[in-house]
Formats: structure tokens, C-alpha cells, sequence
């Protein structure tokens, strides 16, 4: 299996774990939550369901008409399958949310997998976080490095863009820093209306997204 089917499949599964979903709704969720996705098509989609169809992780379900009428030979209008999780495919999920190796620091998956840590334990965000860094902290110091040999020979505007690459990674770690620094305190941060209505109601187990604290939060999939 590719990295980019595996992401996918995580993906298709972790979707399909909230709700059962058509093809076309699952897609636009793809695009549209998880930005790795944006130029994504049926046809890479589709043989991803049938495959994890064939695996018995996913059932195929004769959907309804969105106005309710049934879609019938005398209607014209074709039934649109719809794609359930079945319990082995949520016991398969679960496993994939444990997996903490070095695919999950990567740019494409992590972003994927940061979307989904909602539903990951606590040790598992911990690990992943704390990857990531780390692969991000040696990118930096290679950037820097070439930056310092190369820039002499670099035109002026070649040599911004270099810069706005390694301020973009920092950006990127000082966010995660924030974000494990966090999870370390367990902090169950809640949105500005919960928060009014009561700070001390926190979860045991997942964790909280820092305070923002100005600027633009990173798109952990870049």
C-alpha cells in the first residue's frame, strides 16, 4: 500500500467513523476538512471504498433520495450508495489511531492525522506532537544551513523566499510547542462560549488546544 492510499484510507475511515456518508458528501468532506485532499477526485476515491468494501470494513447501503422519495425504475432516479463502518472497521480505525511511528510526522499525514486527534489517546497526540517537532527542528536547521552557504549566490528575491520558508517552519513549531505544552498541563480547552459557562468542566483525557495567542494558527498540512 502507497503512503497516499494509507493516509486516504485513515482518512475515508475516520469520516466514516462519525457518520455514514455517499460518495460525493465523503468527497466534499475530504476537500474541504482535510486540505491535503483539495485536489482529490473519483477516481481515486472510489477504488479506496471498494477496497476497504473487500476488507469488510466498510458495507455498501441503497440510499434514499435527498427529498426523501425513493428512488425507484418509474422515478428515473438511481439510488445513491451509501458507505457504513462496520464494527471491524471501526476496531481497524482504532488501531490506526494508535500508530505514532515517523509517517505520522510527515507533512501529508500529519495533517490528517492532527484532524482526527480528537478521537486519539492522549500518550498517542503526545508521541505524534513531539515528532513532528523534532522533524521540524532538523528541517530548520538544514534550511539554515544552506541558507548560510548558499547566500551569497542568491538574488534578492530567491533569497526572501528561502526566508519565508524557514519563518514558516518556526511559525510551525512554536505552534506545536504550544500545543504540547498543553497536553503535558491536560488542559481541556473550550470554546469562548463554553468557557463562560464553566473553565474548571474539563475531560480526563483529551488534552486542549492552546490559548491563541495572536497571528494565524499554521496549516499543519503544509
Amino acid at each position: 500500500m502507497s503512503r497516499r492510499s494509507g493516509i486516504l484510507e485513515f482518512a475515508v475511515l475516520g469520516l466514516l467513523r462519525e457518520s455514514p456518508m455517499h460518495g460525493y458528501e465523503l468527497r466534499k468532506r475530504l476537500n474541504t476538512s482535510l486540505g491535503v485532499f483539495r485536489a482529490f477526485s473519483y477516481g481515486t476515491l472510489y477504488p479506496c471504498l471498494k477496497a476497504l468494501v473487500a476488507h469488510g470494513w466498510l458495507v455498501e447501503e441503497t440510499g434514499g433520495d435527498p427529498d426523501g422519495v425513493p428512488a425507484t425504475a418509474l422515478t428515473g432516479r438511481r439510488a445513491k450508495i451509501v458507505y457504513r463502518l462496520t464494527p471491524a472497521g471501526k476496531e481497524h480505525f482504532e488501531e490506526l489511531l494508535g500508530h505514532s511511528g515517523p509517517e505520522a510526522w510527515e507533512d501529508e499525514h500529519f495533517g490528517v492525522r492532527f484532524a482526527f486527534f480528537g478521537q486519539t489517546s492522549r500518550d498517542v497526540r503526545m508521541r505524534v506532537l513531539e515528532g513532528r517537532r523534532s522533524r521540524l527542528e532538523e528541517r530548520l536547521e538544514k534550511m539554515r544551513t544552506s541558507l548560510a552557504r548558499t547566500r551569497e549566490r542568491l538574488d534578492d528575491y530567491t533569497l526572501e523566499l528561502q526566508r519565508h520558508g524557514m519563518e514558516s517552519v518556526e511559525r510551525e513549531v512554536r505552534w506545536l510547542n504550544e500545543l504540547i505544552e498543553s497536553e503535558r498541563a491536560g488542559r481541556d480547552q473550550r470554546a469562548p462560549e463554553s468557557t463562560e459557562q464553566g473553565e474548571n468542566d474539563q475531560s480526563a483525557d483529551t488534552g486542549g488546544l492552546p490559548r491563541h495567542r495572536g497571528g494565524s494558527r499554521p496549516d499543519p498540512s503544509e
